[in-house]
């Protein structure tokens, strides 16, 4: 979870409290570690059980070491410098073989990289950059975490949120128009359009908080929604 506040957690991470600090490099984790994995999978082409293993390590090291503190945003985005402390790591944890000092495969964090696996399968190869890369991961983990939040605060009203899955989350080529999906959900054509604008709205204003809280300076968060969104947020 984000801090209550939705401060950045960036700052937060840096808070007096414990408490504080704690929930905000939770955030950090819960935001990065799938991008990540995949990450080591594709770029550094680190098998699943080293993948699993160096992104575990890499995580309670920069926790250990307070390496998020040496954040500057004025220097870089934030995601570029944790791409570059990560590729810091792997080489260091390769050439020193530090995974086995370690412990070799300890479970430190509650991870789904089964399912990032199955995201790996679905995914088609490419000719990205390692930066390219690292970005788009991020976008879909991004975009992925505010879906769900927008399925919570559509649980009063579910069809909302079933129009916003079943056309925006669809594959262009497989949405059903406006007249299928009213038929479907027994609504009115101008309920389905105002249902699923409503529902962009919300999840438009999910990708701008979680960028906020993910950003260190205001600058950096215009940014980050140029890139993700188009916009030059408010």
């Amino acid at each position: 979870m984000f801090p209550s506040t939705r401060r950045s957690v960036l700052l937060a991470a840096r808070d007096a409290d414990p408490e504080v600090r704690r929930q905000a490099l939770g955030a950090l984790i819960d935001s990065y570690w799938k991008p990540v994995y995949k990450y080591l999978r594709v770029q550094h082409r680190a098998e699943g059980d080293e993948a699993r293993d160096l992104t575990q390590s890499f995580f309670a090291l920069a926790l250990e070491k307070g390496t998020f503190d040496r954040y500057d945003p004025v220097k870089a985005r934030f995601r570029t410098f944790l791409r570059v402390c990560l590729d810091g790591f792997a080489a260091n944890e390769r050439k020193a073989a530090l995974r086995q000092k370690r412990g070799g495969g300890a479970a430190l964090l509650s991870l789904d990289f089964e399912g990032a696996e199955a995201e790996l399968d679905r995914s088609p190869s490419s000719d990205l950059t390692p930066e390219e890369y690292f970005h788009r991961e991020w976008v879909r983990a991004l975009f992925a975490h505010a879906v769900e939040r927008l399925r919570a605060s559509c649980e009063d009203r579910p069809a909302r949120f079933l129009l916003f899955e079943r056309y925006d989350l669809e594959e262009p080529g497989e949405r059903p128009t406006y007249a299928d999906l009213g038929r479907e959900l027994g609504m009115t054509a101008v309920q389905v359009t105002n249902d699923l604008a409503a529902a962009r709205r919300e999840f438009r204003r999910l990708v701008l908080e979680e960028l906020r809280a993910l950003t260190g300076s205001d600058a950096e968060f215009r940014a980050e929604a140029r890139d993700v969104l188009g916009v030059d947020p408010p």
